[in-house]
């Protein structure tokens, strides 16, 4: 199947969860997407980085980022190759601990952030079997009930458009499919908070326009996104805030319009230009 002619399907309703769980459908919400992922949870965000720096042998890899994460937006981490982006992510999502400074969830759900939270890497790595049972081993490794298993795990892959290729071995889908797959594992957990490090590196046009959408498609489902990219045209289409981040500092965050249309500093002015930013 042609990933440029991908059929992204709205999840359906679920069955009834047990209150308060983390896998749940979540109701409808407002402006056309569900309100947030996982049905009656407390929400997580906002996520306030304060003064956070990194270091690792001696060297600052990031340095004072001090920035905030609002509930149901698309963030873009921007900026050009060894710019801090990705380990940005990790501090965000936990994977890393700051050097100095604060990561903190200030949503009332922030006890369960953990849990209400998913990463998908720039080279996902997929087991050895079929696409289905790479997102039913996910649920059950979270502890879903085995029946509400594959129901959740076909919502993920309709929501991405894989449905189709659902007993396909994952290892010998194409490189945009196996990124999709990847993306529909991470959603069938209903995060509330999706973290995407390049998710179109290295893919042609047609691939990446179909992760975009499957992006959107989780987006309008309730999950905010935070993802890097170096990518400006996909910054674009994709991001309502940009951090763009230079030499392991922030140098601007600005709602997306706004910054496209005129970036503050000299830095993000010459890399919208196409220049080599040094």
């Amino acid at each position: 199947m042609a990933e440029s002619a991908v059929k992204l399907q709205e999840p359906r309703a679920a069955a009834p969860a047990t209150p308060g769980g983390p896998l749940a459908v979540a109701p409808a919400g407002r402006e056309g997407r569900t309100a947030p992922a996982g049905n009656g949870e407390a929400e997580i965000l906002p996520l306030e980085c304060r003064d956070v720096s990194y270091a690792a042998g001696g060297q600052a890899l990031v340095q004072g980022l001090t920035f905030r994460l609002e509930p149901g937006r698309r963030t873009v981490l921007l900026g050009p190759n060894g710019a801090g982006k990705s380990l940005t992510l990790r501090l965000c999502h936990g994977l890393l601990a700051p050097s100095r400074g604060s990561v903190r969830w200030l949503g009332p759900g922030a006890a369960q952030a953990s849990a209400r939270q998913a990463m998908v890497f720039q080279r996902p790595v997929l087991l050895r079997r079929s696409a289905l049972a790479n997102v039913v081993y996910a649920l059950a490794v979270r502890g879903v009930p085995r029946r509400r298993r594959r129901t959740l795990a076909e919502d993920a892959l309709a929501l991405t458009g894989l449905l189709p290729l659902a007993r396909r071995q994952a290892r010998v889908l194409s490189g945009g499919e196996q990124q999709r797959l990847a993306l529909a594992r991470a959603w069938a957990l209903r995060p509330q908070v999706l973290f995407l490090d390049e998710p179109t590196a290295s893919l042609d046009p047609a691939a990446a326009r179909a992760v975009e959408e499957a992006i959107g498609a989780i987006h309008r489902a309730g999950t905010a996104i935070v993802l890097t990219t170096h990518d400006l045209g996909q910054a674009q289409r994709l991001a309502d805030d940009v951090l763009f981040l230079h030499r392991g500092r922030l140098l601007e965050q600005a709602p997306a319009a706004a910054f496209f249309a005129g970036p503050a500093t000299p830095q993000a002015r010459a890399f919208l230009r196409g220049e080599l930013v040094l």
